[in-house]
């Protein structure tokens, strides 16, 4: 292969790997208080301060969490704020009842859902070969990649939410298919799950949940 043909080697590959090398150069790990921000400390939030969320700090989120690793760069992964009051009804009416007044608090509750048909973008999102083909001819395999990568990149969205001082209370106690004959009747999208975000109300914090060890449920081999 030429140095012309191999995609690590063009002139944006090789100002990719330069700004990588200066990031990592000025910083090559966050510190405890910002690992506290999006994980030690983080918690799962039930209420929220009446306190909006604007339109433009969702804007920037979704900007910050499009940026996670998802399969060939397939992002099946799409999103719907709902904020107003009437869109929160249609949705709350979707999930079970100790769910539904959290979503009528919640400044904004988003539905994480995903792209069955994810492959029709694939020439613009992975132009390094023709990938479409492999997907489209094969359904099992498009509908795990699509869950899977739509799951990730619901998580990459709760994380990037924290990073930017938001909370977030993600649930899945809803009727899937009512989500989707609302929300996404007549399109090849589906409903993942669901996540509240805004600005906790501390005293709707539970006491910690236990977590595994390390020494539980690891191996290295």
């Amino acid at each position: 292969m030429t140095d012309q043909a191999n995609p690590l080697k063009t002139k944006e590959a090789i100002l990719a790997q330069d700004r990588v090398s200066a990031l990592r150069n000025k910083i090559s790990a966050l510190d405890d208080e910002q690992l506290n921000l999006i994980f030690k400390e983080a918690r799962t939030f039930n209420g929220w301060q009446n306190k909006p969320v604007e339109d433009d700090i969702l804007e920037t989120l979704f900007n910050l969490a499009s940026m996670g690793a998802t399969s060939m760069n397939c992002c099946p992964a799409r999103f719907i704020f709902v904020k107003s009051d009437l869109q929160k009804e249609k949705l709350a009416a979707c999930a079970m009842p100790t769910n539904q007044s959290k979503i009528r608090s919640a400044p904004v509750t988003v539905i994480i859902a995903q792209d069955m048909k994810f492959f029709d973008e694939m020439d613009y999102l992975f132009p390094l070969r023709d990938v479409k083909p492999m997907f489209e001819e094969n359904e099992e395999l498009s509908s795990e990649t699509a869950f899977r990568n739509s799951s990730l990149q619901g998580a990459y969205f709760m994380l990037a939410a924290r990073a930017l001082g938001l909370d977030c209370g993600p649930l899945s106690g809803f009727d899937k298919q009512a989500v989707d004959d609302q929300f996404f009747q007549n399109t090849s999208i589906e409903a993942n799950f669901l996540c509240s975000i805004g600005y906790g109300d501390v005293s709707s914090i539970f006491p910690r949940l236990p977590r595994f060890n390390f020494s539980d449920i690891c191996e290295i081999v």
